[in-house]
């Protein structure tokens, strides 16, 4: 017998960073995380996270959206499918977040949902989430260090991935082309045999300079190109770059919604499609999805920039799935990210191990997580 859901509670947390995180877009001078827990009436709990880290401001409005609009939809109900809990809220969000001019938010409180609705089941059921979401591959996961600063600090980053067992690369450009390929060199100068490098634009670049740059970008075996456009521009746009590219494309964490995965499927200009299960669809719509682009013939590789438990969830999304997928794990100190996955996780020549225990694997120690939290929400049946 499923057991109802009688208490339902968002954290907010916030940690200072030393060294900002560069994108093209702007910076990130702290890290925050939302996590969610469910506790059901036999005492068993699962995890989620909502994304949230930009702008870092919305975090605490996120974790609001899911204890005013979400978790009173979940309190007293006996849950057994989640993919069919999912369905009936977006439903009911969808107008909500219209009204609101905010649908990205409320896909991400009920992403956030979703995956601990997922990992309570798993826990419930006694298997890895994995396992839950059809996995039968125990083998280690194929990982690359991300979120690599530009200039200087990339070589540098770049040592210390690889001391710490990495062996793939995404850095991040989209800063003008001279700084760019100055970044680029020494680190390709210094790649031993084996290793991968990506690179990261987020969303940087005008048709025009995309299509000049990723030309010049040909002097390297890059492994893929990332939103060298915004995710929003047509089709075509994106079929130009893509043509005038010697590497893939790879895009879609600021797809939301399953046309839009399998409208980019269908207009084949991405080699690698990357949604994020926190920031939309949770596991419900992103299993299917992720289903999709291998069957395409696509690599799947979930993007994940924040905190554990979302590094989690996307470990066991993409061990469900396989495919030729990496999974991204931000090279950057993040303590919301590694108090959580740290205890279960090891990068050992480019993998890692997946977890043993019971749903995620593991659960985020709140009292170690203290000094960070800024909000907690509850509610009660």
């Amino acid at each position: 017998m499923t057991e109802h859901i009688v208490r339902a509670e968002a954290f907010v947390c916030r940690a200072p960073i030393a060294v900002p995180v560069v994108n093209a877009f702007g910076a990130m001078a702290e890290r925050v995380a939302v996590f969610l827990r469910l506790t059901d009436a036999a005492g068993v709990s699962g995890w989620g996270e909502i994304w949230s880290n930009f702008p870092t401001l919305g975090a605490e409005h996120r974790a609001r959206l899911f204890d005013a609009f979400i978790a009173p939809r979940l309190l007293g109900r006996a849950i057994a499918d989640p993919a069919g809990f999912w369905a009936e809220t977006d439903r009911a969000l969808h107008l909500w977040g219209l009204q609101a001019g905010e649908p990205g938010a409320f896909a991400a409180a009920l992403a956030g949902a979703d995956l601990a609705l997922h990992d309570l089941c798993a826990r419930r059921a006694r298997l890895p989430l994995w396992r839950w979401f059809g996995g039968a591959d125990d083998a280690p996961v194929p990982v690359y260090a991300s979120g690599l600063n530009p200039d200087a600090q990339a070589l540098a980053q770049v040592e210390q991935a690889r001391a710490a067992g990495h062996r793939a690369f995404k850095i991040k450009i989209g800063f003008g082309e001279t700084r760019d390929l100055a970044t680029l060199r020494p680190v390709f100068a210094g790649l031993r045999a084996g290793e991968r490098v990506m690179v990261d634009i987020n969303q940087g670049w005008a048709l025009r300079t995309a299509a000049q740059m990723v030309q010049r970008l040909a002097e390297f075996p890059l492994d893929w190109i990332e939103e060298p456009l915004a995710a929003d521009r047509p089709a075509w746009e994106w079929a130009q770059v893509a043509g005038a590219s010697a590497a893939p494309l790879a895009a879609g964490e600021n797809l939301r919604g399953t046309l839009e995965f399998h409208q980019a499927l269908a207009q084949c200009h991405l080699g690698v499609v990357q949604p994020d299960c926190c920031k939309w669809g949770g596991a419900s719509a992103t299993l299917p999805v992720a289903r999709a682009i291998t069957a395409s013939g696509r690599r799947y590789c979930p993007h994940f920039l924040g905190g554990g438990v979302g590094q989690l969830a996307s470990l066991h999304l993409l061990a469900a799935v396989r495919g030729e997928g990496l999974l991204e794990m931000d090279a950057n100190p993040n303590p919301l990210r590694s108090l959580v996955i740290d205890p279960v996780l090891r990068v050992a020549e480019g993998q890692v191990a997946l977890p043993e225990g019971p749903g995620l694997g593991t659960e985020p120690d709140l009292a170690a997580l203290e000094r960070f939290l800024v909000l907690r929400t509850c509610r009660d049946a």
